[in-house]
């Protein structure tokens, strides 16, 4: 028999999968378990009937290479990418739950939150190590960023890690990880800010702080512009908190409220007149969500790519998305993370 074991751990996150390829008579199978480290593993099997040992191999080493794509790794530790052609940056970023209504008053009022405005771009970190200047993504992973940028980045002085979302060429910064080649996660928001202030030039053209509301006034002067100019949302952050990566399971130091939905899709199909099906994952199984118009300055997606759309609302009954709104390509989301239970449904 042979057989590999693969891990994943990565904020909140601590799986487990096996690939096995086991004898049948004079044939194979290929069976897979997975599951939480320590907890009882589901099973399955690949192979419907056995088959050859060259087939089998076949199917047991195209699952493992489409689970290492994920970011599990032989190394019990878990860290993704970390045996794949994949290069790691070893940063990942801080990512927040969302709250409701009622919550964003009560964050109003405390004087330990600040609150942001919530842009409506691509979550990328950007390290400066000596002369290599390079973006990192949500999931950890080195990417490509705007020569402009790279400019700009390459003026700051020392070593650094920032922390921002990219929209087109210009860069919005509100946190870092490390300043003057130090890192600086252990310590408060309040002191990365000022540290970030300090580093970040108001010359920059494309690179520009995120703006604070501190006290309430701020505040609810701050969240009614943005719901009149129908931004995105915003972000409330504890200033007596540390940089934690990865999300928690609930709450956090760090939340976001958005003004209406968002959600990232599967494309199932390409239909006719610029537009495309969406679809969820409800378990293992895809189940439609409606349909979404390309706009002609976006490229129409292929099928199975992972694009987000903006909404209204879902119809509970149906899965299906009310006013859809294409944003674009997420090519730094799993289509595995496209689950049904992200849907916001119509109130009762």
């Amino acid at each position: 028999m042979e057989q590999t074991t693969l891990y994943y751990r990565q904020g909140a996150s601590d799986k487990v999968y096996q690939a096995s390829i086991e004898p049948r008579g004079d044939q194979y199978i290929v069976a897979f378990a997975y599951g939480r480290r320590g907890a009882t593993l589901q099973t399955g099997i690949k192979t419907q009937t056995p088959v050859d040992m060259e087939s089998a191999r076949a199917i047991y080493e195209k699952l493992l290479r489409e689970k290492t794509s994920k970011g599990y790794t032989p190394g019990e530790n878990g860290t993704p990418y970390q045996h794949t052609d994949k290069e790691v940056s070893g940063f990942l970023p801080q990512l927040l739950n969302p709250i409701e209504e009622d919550e964003v008053e009560r964050l109003i009022l405390n004087p330990l939150f600040v609150m942001q405005e919530k842009f409506d771009g691509q979550r990328i970190l950007i390290q400066k190590e000596g002369a290599a200047i390079h973006g990192i993504n949500r999931k950890g992973l080195i990417c490509g960023i705007p020569s402009i940028l790279i400019n700009e980045v390459a003026s700051i002085p020392g070593d650094c890690v920032l922390d921002g979302e990219c929209i087109g060429e210009v860069y919005w910064v509100f946190d870092i990880l490390m300043c003057h080649g130090a890192d600086v996660r252990s310590q408060c928001y309040r002191d990365r800010l000022s540290a970030l202030t300090q580093i970040v030039s108001k010359e920059f053209g494309f690179i520009k702080l995120v703006d604070n509301a501190n006290d309430v006034t701020e505040k609810r002067a701050l969240l009614e512009k943005l719901r009149h100019e129908r931004r995105e949302g915003v972000v409330f952050k504890h200033l007596e908190a540390p940089y934690t990566s990865g999300r928690p399971n609930s709450g956090g130091a760090q939340v976001k409220h958005k003004f209406y939905a968002t959600a990232s899709f599967i494309v199932g199909a390409v239909n006719q007149k610029r537009s495309v099906s969406l679809q969820l994952l409800n378990g293992k199984t895809p189940v439609g969500a409606g349909n979404v118009t390309i706009p002609p300055n976006h490229a129409v997606p292929k099928v199975g790519a992972v694009v987000e759309v903006r909404y209204l609302y879902a119809f509970k009954e149906s899965g299906i998305i009310y006013q859809p709104v294409y944003l674009g390509e997420r090519g730094d989301i799993d289509p595995s993370e496209c689950v049904a239970e992200q849907l916001k449904y119509k109130a009762e």
